[in-house]
């Protein structure tokens, strides 16, 4: 049977005007088509009709274990236990989500880091899960000397590497290429003590047992404005996305809080891609541009941030990516978008309807 290797993609006529695109990233097989797309579990779980074309049945039960039952969709797979249910589509944890900041609030005397553009990662003590509890196959030596409480942090694999770091981190193979990256490591959220208490567990811990994939992340406090502009154009200039602030004494809250904030000279969001333009000139042959779709449902193209593969292997009709921009317009339509990576870890986007 066919198949395809690391990174490749390759298209299938079904039943649509269009082919869906069939790809595969560090182990994880995807289709563009409704019914791998509407599976309501872990996405490294799910198989369609077209991939078991492409690679074979046995191949895709060995992959995901019984094919009947991964490939179902989630509303019509018959009742299971709670404990099944959590595992097939994934518990989110209680993770603590930032603001952004807007100006409006004095962050002297607040805990400055760089922000990392990597994944969110909550170790519960056994494993890595995604933002929506998908789990990361992290190998055991790279996880070796981690505790047996939870952690918040990153995989990181450097600066402007997210994209890399995304393929390595939905890896089911447990491959070498996890030595690319470090778990970062910024808080302690089973902790109930105030940040600097979490922070210093989480300093003494990984002292303590000197994990080598693991490090603490680096906090300084913010002296005043000028301090912050003259850290966020430091790490800007050197690649990095940004900068998090947080609240001195505060506890960690699940959900979105105010006490974390972020701090970017570029603004990103997500959005839905709905069409491929094709590439003229050097990029002919090639993707141009994206057409995607906002959740409000604004709609607009982005045609810059790919490198030549992802141009060769675009992200797929339907699929979720990330994007930086500048500002917004009067017609809310955001200015000089630029494609940062594919988004799998964090809900789709799904347009309100036009009325």
């Amino acid at each position: 049977m066919a198949d395809l290797a690391d990174g490749e993609s390759t298209e299938m006529q079904g039943s649509g005007a269009k082919p869906y695109v069939l790809r595969n990233t560090g182990g994880v097989y995807s289709c563009s088509c409704p019914a791998w797309r509407n599976q309501g579990i872990a996405i490294e779980k799910r198989t369609c009709k077209h991939l078991k074309k492409l690679r074979g049945a046995d191949a895709e039960t060995a992959r995901v274990g019984t094919v009947e039952k991964s490939a179902a969709p989630a509303k019509a797979r018959a009742a299971k236990s709670d404990d099944d249910a959590a595992e097939e589509k994934g518990k989110a944890p209680p993770l603590l989500l930032a603001h952004s900041w807007e100006n409006e609030e004095d962050l002297s005397g607040w805990w400055m880091s760089e922000k990392l553009d990597g994944v969110r990662a909550y170790w519960d003590g056994e494993k890595f899960l995604s933002r929506l509890g998908n789990v990361f196959h992290a190998p055991a030596w790279f996880v070796e000397g981690l505790p047996k409480f939870p952690l918040d942090g990153e995989l990181w694999g450097g600066r402007k590497k997210f994209q890399r770091t995304v393929s390595i981190a939905r890896r089911q193979d447990k491959s070498n290429e996890w030595r690319e990256l470090t778990y970062t490591v910024f808080d302690a959220p089973s902790h109930d003590g105030p940040f600097e208490a979490r922070l210093e567990l989480v300093q003494k811990t990984l002292r303590e047992s000197l994990p080598k994939h693991a490090r603490h992340h680096e906090h300084v406090r913010c002296e005043n404005v000028a301090h912050l502009k003259k850290e966020l154009a430091r790490v800007e200039e050197l690649g990095g996305e940004g900068l998090m602030l947080r609240q001195p004494g505060s506890r960690y809250e699940v959900g979105r809080s105010h006490t974390l904030l972020k701090v970017k000279s570029f603004k990103d969001d997500e959005a839905r891609v709905t069409k491929h333009l094709p590439g003229e000139g050097k990029h002919k042959g090639k993707l141009g541009a994206v057409v995607v779709e906002l959740a409000n449902g604004v709609s607009f193209s982005v045609g810059t941030g790919f490198s030549e593969e992802e141009r060769r292997n675009p992200p797929a009709i339907g699929a979720t990516i990330t994007f930086r921009y500048q500002e917004l317009s009067d017609a809310g339509v955001p200015r000089f978008p630029s494609y940062v990576g594919i988004r799998d870890d964090v809900p789709p986007v799904v347009p309100k309807k036009k009325k």
